[in-house]
């Protein structure tokens, strides 16, 4: 774990123990059973928008999210947060052996001005940059529409370089090539042409 640390702050062992410190202290407060349950997310959950199965070729799990399924939840973020916690433990604890990192799908078909949430964005981000450090692998942004961009841009002064280098947007008449770079086809959803079913998240091994 330290390792993660340090490769997030480019091996500077003051800056990595000073985010370490930040890590437990934040994971004894914000998650003090340590795990977050299903009976702390049930509205997150219902959303049915996020799924989890299959791995790329190196062993990284993969998550699927549909930007379309998201709303923002009127009662403040708590409950959102939770549920990417819940979400990126998920996923740390389906990693093999000798594997750190995933590998996410965001699937932006449909999504629209009401999915809009950059509070949420902004938060989900802030949890995967500061807590989970060298988590993610790489992230295929797909089918992302026009207005999307205009949201993209207020997000993208809050991604840290590191996260910037592992994000790609990815054009739609290339979609699937380019997911089979990384992904072989008997583990690629069947949404993009593999034979996966998509699995929901709590429902994923």
């Amino acid at each position: 774990m330290l390792r993660r640390f340090l490769r997030a702050r480019d091996l500077d062992v003051e800056k990595a123990s000073a985010m370490f410190l930040k890590y437990l202290k934040w994971r004894r407060s914000f998650v003090p059973n340590g795990s977050i349950s299903l009976s702390e997310v049930p509205n997150e959950l219902t959303q049915d928008k996020v799924f989890s199965q299959g791995r790329d070729k190196i062993g990284r799990p993969i998550i699927i999210v549909f930007g379309r399924k998201h709303f923002q939840n009127r009662d403040g973020v708590d409950e959102f947060k939770r549920v990417v916690v819940y979400v990126l433990d998920k996923l740390c604890a389906s990693m093999p052996p000798g594997q750190e990192k995933f590998v996410g799908i965001a699937e932006l078909k449909g999504w629209g001005y009401s999915n809009s949430d950059v509070r949420g964005y902004i938060t989900a981000l802030s949890i995967l940059q500061d807590y989970y450090p060298e988590r993610l692998g790489k992230l295929f942004i797909v089918h992302a529409p026009y207005i999307f961009l205009k949201v993209w841009k207020i997000i993208y002064p809050f991604i840290d370089n590191k996260t910037k280098k592992k994000i790609i947007f990815v054009e739609n008449n290339k979609l699937k090539p380019t997911l089979l770079e990384d992904i072989e086809e008997s583990q690629l959803p069947e949404i993009y042409g593999g034979q996966l079913p998509l699995v929901s998240i709590q429902n994923s091994n």
